[in-house]
């Protein structure tokens, strides 16, 4: 059984099987003094860019549904690297920002989609290099991971921010449960999941104020937000037959030529 949260259309489906016990709290901010008396120990220098704080409870709504995968290994991966303009420019090395959807890398692009909106509901910048999609924040704003099951078929999305699973706020990996998307259908993830009825907003903030640094003093794989798609059981549009078949329909069968229908 997995938990999921509906929001069809405007919001979307939610799943998991552990949640962030409700009521939790961020820690208190630590900022790195400078030492004033010689022979004291210097404070570590902020990583400079951008990470995702803990932000503001945002009401999301939980239930469970039943969800197995056809298989444990992940359909399809993509990462989204994401940081303030400068830090872009360095890590790319162009500003030709667009703002749509991510690419999820073939033969599985097609399934899903993947972008990140800002408060307004706008995809935030982006561009392209080589096979990598680095996408531009503002310190202080709030966004959201959207997720778009372009199959005919019901998915599930594992989801990570700084390299923590979105829904129980631990290390991610491809074992965890995720959300379930309907068919043609929109996830929209504004938070790490507090409880079944909340989340905590994703902000961008400075990497010392990064959920990953306040829970976990570690800041590792700050700036990247990823995603495992996985379809379910019995539902693989890649090996079912009759799509195999349709697949290898040949337009040219050598016929050379028409004869009657009784012949």
């Amino acid at each position: 059984m997995k938990h999921i949260a509906w929001l069809i259309a405007v919001a979307v489906a939610f799943a998991s099987c552990t949640y962030v016990p409700s009521g939790v709290e961020p820690s208190s901010h630590r900022v790195a003094g400078t030492a004033t008396r010689e022979g004291f120990a210097q404070a570590p220098q902020d990583r400079p860019g951008l990470g995702t704080r803990w932000g503001e409870s945002r009401e999301s709504r939980s239930i469970s549904a039943a969800f197995h995968r056809a298989t444990e290994s992940p359909l399809a991966t993509a990462a989204i690297y994401y940081n303030d303009a400068e830090g872009i420019r360095a890590m790319a090395g162009a500003v030709a920002w667009r703002r749509t959807w991510s690419v999820i890398p073939s033969p599985f692009g097609k399934l899903a989609s993947i972008g990140l909106r800002d408060q307004s509901g706008r995809f935030l910048p982006g561009l392209i290099v080589g096979d990598r999609w680095f996408v531009v924040g503002e310190e202080g704003h709030r966004y959201s991971v959207v997720v778009k099951n372009n199959s005919d078929y019901r998915s599930e999305v594992v989801l990570s921010v700084d390299g923590l699973d979105v829904i129980d706020g631990r290390a991610a990996s491809f074992r965890k449960r995720g959300y379930i998307i309907e068919s043609h259908r929109k996830l929209v993830v504004d938070g790490f999941r507090q409880s079944a009825g909340a989340v905590a907003a994703f902000r961008f903030g400075p990497v010392r104020e990064s959920y990953a640094n306040e829970k976990y003093h570690n800041t590792r794989n700050v700036g990247v937000i990823g995603i495992a798609v996985f379809l379910e059981g019995g539902n693989n549009p890649l090996t079912d037959r009759e799509v195999q078949r349709r697949l290898d329909a040949n337009p040219f069968p050598n016929q050379r030529y028409a004869t009657p229908p009784n012949q």
